[in-house]
């Protein structure tokens, strides 16, 4: 007769899940961690913050950045980070809506990656990020947006009047890049199209941009092309009538009452995608940056990308430099 097993030493226990709103590490590593936003209606962001810089004596910097990306992008980026934190400035950044690290519950909803029937609706990721950021006891809160994240940046802060202090603008998406009979055919196109099918493409995004930054093809970032595009990427008849509806809104002038810093590449053109913006008109840039408030600077990055963080040594540490020099004189 078998006796019946006796009783077994208990397993480790398993941990429970962290709460959604708890910081977690991030992928970028040490130094790095990362929290879902929740937002209405389900919807999710995440932040992420350079743990060193948040309170490197123990108390809360004066200072915080909140980075925010351009269309299909996302935060990788840690040199600026760490830039920024030896600077003294603590250093955060969103990752909107159905981008990057938030990906994965925007289409788990039913949503196309990358792209909202109305942009303003990122107000809600930014309201989310910068109040975490405001509690964690920063004083003063600059938004550093990047491209689209240059349009969405100027118009929260014009809306949120007190949420921002300062307003830092890398290459910002001021006009669609196309002659202006051609914006007009543009927009004249998605606002009769976005009403009947707002899911319809009405244009693709190229790759070669990101393609010629990524390391795999001879550029000198590492980033995850399922998230930033090696491929091109269907552009929604919804979504751009917002991008174009918002620019026009940005171009009748915004009047913010916080000092401003616009910074672009010197030139566009066509091919030269680590050196020049490829991507937008610079021309386009510095005619709408006076609209935006009373106290608006202009700088140039010789030899700047697109991104100029991510532009080549020299550019990149100009960049760097100038926000840096920047921010110590304004905020």
């Amino acid at each position: 007769m078998t006796s019946a097993p006796g009783p077994t030493a208990p397993g480790p226990a398993t941990p429970a899940p962290p709460e959604p709103t708890a910081w977690r590490p991030d992928l970028l590593g040490d130094g790095f961690e990362a929290r879902t936003l929740p937002l209405p209606d389900g919807a999710e962001a995440t932040l992420v913050r350079y743990t060193p810089s948040v309170a490197p004596d123990g108390r809360p910097a004066r200072v915080a950045v909140l980075a925010v990306h351009g269309f299909v992008d996302y935060f990788f980026h840690p040199h600026v980070a760490r830039a920024l934190g030896a600077a003294g400035y603590a250093f955060y950044a969103v990752d909107l809506r159905g981008h990057g690290r938030s990906w994965d519950a925007h289409a788990a909803a039913g949503h196309d990656p990358n792209q909202v029937p109305d942009i303003a609706v990122y107000a809600q990721d930014l309201d989310a990020a910068a109040a975490v950021v405001r509690a964690a006891g920063h004083e003063r809160l600059v938004v550093l947006g990047h491209s689209t994240g240059g349009l969405v940046a100027p118009l929260w802060a014009a809306a949120r009047p007190g949420r921002a202090d300062a307003v830092v603008l890398n290459s910002p998406w001021f006009r669609l890049n196309k002659p202006r009979l051609t914006r007009w055919a543009a927009t004249a196109m998605v606002e009769t199209v976005a009403p009947v099918a707002p899911r319809a493409v009405v244009s693709h995004l190229v790759a070669d941009y990101a393609l010629a930054l990524h390391a795999e093809h001879g550029g000198e970032w590492e980033f995850d092309p399922a998230w930033k595009w090696h491929e091109p990427f269907a552009v929604r008849a919804v979504w751009l009538r917002s991008v174009l509806r918002s620019q026009r809104r940005l171009s009748r002038g915004l009047d913010l009452d916080v000092p401003v810093l616009v910074l672009s590449s010197d030139r566009s053109s066509r091919d030269q995608h680590l050196t020049t913006d490829t991507v937008l008109d610079v021309g386009h840039m510095r005619a709408v940056a006076p609209v935006l408030g009373d106290d608006v600077s202009y700088m140039t990055v010789r030899g700047g990308a697109h991104d100029l963080t991510l532009s080549p040594a020299p550019a990149r540490g100009e960049f760097l430099d100038a926000v840096v020099g920047w921010l110590d004189a304004s905020v």
